[in-house]
């Protein structure tokens, strides 16, 4: 039996999560053995509990196989301390689980290239993967804090990673090119940064694992030129947490929506919480207008890397490019000038559970 933690979360979590398990549903009632067990986390947490992260939700996600995730976060909670805030659910749950190998897909469905705010030549075809590390660098580093120097407060924070993080989130990325087009790009900032000359050296030694795999470096400044410049010039690229965090954003938004793109954050077992990309988006909560697809393929990523049960998840991947092909768009995806059914986040669930019926 596959159990399965479901965090909803705040904002749009709940409706996205909701079109998701129906999905679960129907491939539970198509034989598929798979279970699942709700819990709180982020701003949903703090108003039940009074903590982001509850002990009772870090013994459900513990126990799990896997967690499926929707979103943290809300304006509400921006005048909690910052331990107490959502987002410090999440960071907490991937620490504590150690899931330090995010991988995140930026793919470009065909039916959505006129969605990309860059030019069709450009963008059509896209396939990146981008593997962050998750569980180290600035945002985990220590020491940390504001405090007063000299009459003046004075925020600091520490980037920081060991050749041990930087050797297993590397041997991820190579194994991960491996199976796709053999290409591999790390980023890091090395002609400034000490800590990422590390990662450049560490990269480049675990490489002698990979002989069929051809690796490169590039700056992180220069990378975030290129995925605008020559996406297509990238396979996989492997990178550290704060890097990964703005440039998986950047490459999102080349596929048309934020919207439309999951993400999986794997142990060392393939243990794994998987969640959309996107954040809890307040201003349409509740108002039947989210984007589920996200979520949806999220869940056909959990099945992939955690449960190995590769036909459900390309089962749920055609439902969704049947769905995109009969021109169902929810508002994210609608693009000007084009016939689409506008239609809101339940019926986007139905649409995709026909498909796959």
């Amino acid at each position: 039996m596959m159990k399965i933690a479901v965090l909803p979360g705040d904002g749009i979590g709940p409706e996205i999560i909701a079109q998701a398990v129906r999905v679960m549903e129907v491939l539970r009632t198509d034989g598929l053995k798979i279970e699942w067990e709700y819990g709180l986390i982020g701003g949903c947490a703090v108003d039940a509990n009074g903590e982001p992260y509850p002990e009772a939700t870090h013994r459900l996600a513990s126990q799990a196989d896997a967690i499926l995730l929707g979103a943290v976060g809300g304006p509400q909670y921006d005048s909690l301390p910052r331990q107490k805030r959502p987002e410090s659910g999440l960071l907490a749950i991937r620490k504590e689980l150690n899931l330090f190998a995010n991988l995140r897909p930026a793919i470009l469905y065909p039916e959505l290239a006129e969605a990309s705010s860059l030019k069709y030549d450009v963008v059509a075809g896209l396939d990146i993967l981008i593997v962050r590390e998750l569980t180290g660098d600035i945002y985990f580093g220590k020491p940390r804090g504001i405090e007063i120097r000299d009459g003046q407060r004075v925020g600091f924070n520490t980037m920081i990673y060991s050749e041990a993080e930087i050797r297993r989130i590397a041997q991820v990325a190579f194994q991960a090119a491996g199976k796709r087009q053999g290409k591999l790009c790390s980023i890091d900032k090395m002609n400034v940064l000490e800590c990422t000359q590390l990662w450049r050296d560490v990269v480049t030694e675990v490489a002698n694992e990979f002989p069929q795999v051809t690796l490169s470096h590039m700056l992180v400044d220069n990378a975030a030129m290129q995925l605008v410049r020559n996406p297509k010039q990238f396979d996989v690229i492997v990178t550290g947490n704060m890097f990964g965090d703005i440039l998986s954003d950047e490459a999102s938004m080349l596929t048309g929506s934020i919207g439309m793109l999951p993400s999986a954050s794997l142990d060392i077992n393939n243990k794994g919480l998987y969640e959309p990309i996107h954040g809890s988006a307040p201003d349409i909560a509740g108002k039947n207008l989210a984007n589920p697809l996200a979520t949806i393929l999220s869940v056909a990523m959990m099945l992939r890397y955690t449960f190995n049960q590769e036909q459900a998840a390309q089962r749920i991947e055609n439902a969704i490019k049947k769905v995109l092909a009969q021109g169902y768009r929810t508002q994210d995806i609608a693009e000007t000038g084009m016939q689409a059914i506008a239609i809101g986040t339940k019926a986007m669930g139905d649409a995709v559970l026909a498909c796959m019926r």
